[in-house]
């Protein structure tokens, strides 16, 4: 662009920044400069196309004209062990610490649709996330917080829309009006079957719960987000970094196409679509990934999917630092690698952020712990500047060569996924990739190549293959005690001995037979968990329909 085309460019965000609602803070700098709310080009600049300014198509700067000078990123710290009263204990220190909002972390049975008294949960309850089986437990979850005032984050897919159900139904009893929620629920099932293998039923029954959730949210709670594209998992199961932006953006177009399918508009829609990313230890190449990864979106659905208004064309995201990165060795480091991958999640714009612990890597989080890294995003926030400008890397030679790398490599990763399905759409693509192995083999590759790297010394980590004298003192850790299952066992036993079984066997009836008659099943789900149907007895209600998914042994 020109000098005067930058100009105007220029002159367009002062106006839309002028409108905007923005915090009065301190906006100078440690030695009491004033500082710009944004910079940019004071001549010709021709890569000002792709780059743009904050708030302005194709958003490469954020979504925002405001940048965090509007709105902090939300602090959203993943919590959840034990039982839910031992988890609610959580969730009220990190709201008394200055926590934005809540994320559930669920135990093992729980993300895989089964009861804490399922055999298959044996030793497994409790231990690493809280044990959810009915509505009443998310009752306990939520006791003395209020829904209808706190976003809550449920990191869940493959049993998410009976999860959702139940937290609806606490709300309800709380006495709060389900159409005022607002929150994220995860329900990437693509992921699943791509990277983190929790999944109940074959890809196209999950699909249908899906679209009931997305049908069911936009007309009744329309502040929620029934989706949480998830390139998290991706990475943390060896993904590079082009492959997380591209793998994680096909599966929210596959949504996309979903939700078309169904027939909804995709201006209504589109804005309950949300991400979440993963901040590596590669500074700058993390900047780059989320930078690129609201370009690419934003002219996806503008001019593959036809969505007409900024919101509908959005990615808004929440970042979390890479657990793959933190080391069982030298563990107090975890706590600077916590503290650079956060840096870089927010220099990139992001939503909301969860930093991890120093001892995550070990176990679920200490109290201390999880302080600490509540603190760590407390320091950058109240200490450093980084609220005070926009995008303050754009521009960067450097930051700006990696995101137009990142984004022509995720480009080409699109086009082979577009082949791999043979009739032009991403979900075909996504689907044949699932069935034959493809992405899997993809991640399992890169993942691979790194450790080779890893293990030549060519890739170095801090107290693992270099530097590795170690002065410091074995960590305590949380453990979660053997009488949290079975104490949740007996609870759950008590608790269907207590319920009126009619109304469950009545509520999983209907459930089914809209299933079977393609109707939404959401209100019929919602009456299970009103009646304390548990949650697997609404995931097994399915199975004789739909069946079991097992994946195929390959190698």
């Amino acid at each position: 662009m020109d000098a005067e085309q930058n100009a105007a460019g220029r002159e367009r965000w002062q106006q839309r920044f002028d409108k905007a609602r923005k915090a009065d803070r301190d906006y100078t700098t440690l030695s009491g400069e004033t500082v710009e709310p944004v910079y940019g080009p004071t001549g010709a600049d021709d890569r000002m196309e792709r780059i743009g300014w904050p708030g302005e198509y194709p958003f490469t700067r954020g979504i925002h004209p405001t940048g965090y000078r509007g709105k902090p990123w939300t602090i959203r710290q993943f919590a959840g062990f034990g039982s839910a009263k031992q988890t609610n204990e959580r969730y009220k220190m990190i709201l008394d610490q200055g926590g934005g909002g809540l994320s559930v972390a669920f135990d093992m049975p729980t993300l895989m649709g089964r009861d804490s008294d399922d055999p298959r949960s044996l030793g497994e309850v409790g231990h690493c996330g809280v044990a959810i089986d009915s509505a009443a437990d998310m009752d306990v979850l939520f006791d003395g917080i209020d829904l209808a005032a706190t976003t809550t984050s449920m990191t869940i897919s493959g049993p998410a829309v009976p999860l959702f159900c139940m937290y609806v139904v606490a709300a309800e009893r709380q006495g709060a009006d389900p159409a005022r929620l607002n929150g994220t629920l995860q329900t990437d099932i693509f992921k699943e079957y791509i990277a983190q293998k929790e999944w109940v039923y074959p890809p196209e029954p999950h699909l249908k719960l899906i679209g009931d959730l997305m049908e069911y949210v936009t007309s009744d709670v329309p502040a929620y987000k029934p989706l949480s594209v998830s390139g998290y998992h991706i990475r943390e199961a060896g993904s590079t970094a082009a492959q997380e932006l591209a793998f994680t953006l096909a599966d929210g177009f596959g949504y996309v196409e979903l939700g078309t399918s169904r027939g909804l508009d995709v201006d209504t829609f589109a804005p309950g679509l949300s991400f979440f990313f993963d901040a590596h230890i590669d500074f700058f190449e993390e900047i780059a990934k989320l930078r690129a990864a609201r370009r690419i979106w934003a002219r996806w659905m503008k001019e593959v999917y036809g969505a007409k208004t900024d919101r509908a064309q959005w990615l808004r995201f929440h970042t979390q630092t890479a657990g793959v990165s933190l080391t069982a060795q030298q563990p107090d480091n975890n706590i600077v690698r916590t503290a650079v991958e956060a840096m870089a999640a927010v220099l990139a714009g992001t939503n909301s952020l969860h930093t991890n612990a120093l001892d995550e890597v070990l176990a679920l989080p200490s109290q201390k712990a999880a302080q600490i890294a509540l603190r760590t995003q407390q320091v950058i926030a109240e200490e450093t500047g980084v609220l005070n400008v926009a995008d303050p890397l754009g521009g960067s030679w450097y930051v700006e060569a990696l995101t137009d790398k990142l984004e022509a490599d995720a480009e080409k990763i699109f086009e082979r996924i577009k082949e791999l399905g043979g009739d032009g759409t991403i979900t075909s693509g996504l689907l044949r990739g699932i069935e034959d192995g493809w992405f899997i083999t993809e991640i399992a590759d890169s993942a691979f190549a790194y450790q080779v790297a890893l293990e030549k010394g060519d890739k170095r980590v801090v107290g693992v293959n270099t530097l590795t004298g170690d002065a410091g003192e074995p960590l305590e850790i949380l453990r979660v005690s053997h009488e949290v299952e079975t104490e949740q066992r007996e609870v759950i036993g008590a608790r269907r001995a207590a319920r009126d079984q009619a109304a469950v066997d009545a509520a999983l009836t209907r459930m089914v037979d809209d299933a079977r008659a393609d109707r939404n099943t959401v209100p019929a789900m919602l009456d299970a968990a009103r009646a304390e149907a548990t949650l697997g007895e609404i995931c097994n209600a399915f199975k004789p329909l739909w069946g079991e998914y097992r994946e195929a042994a390959r190698f």
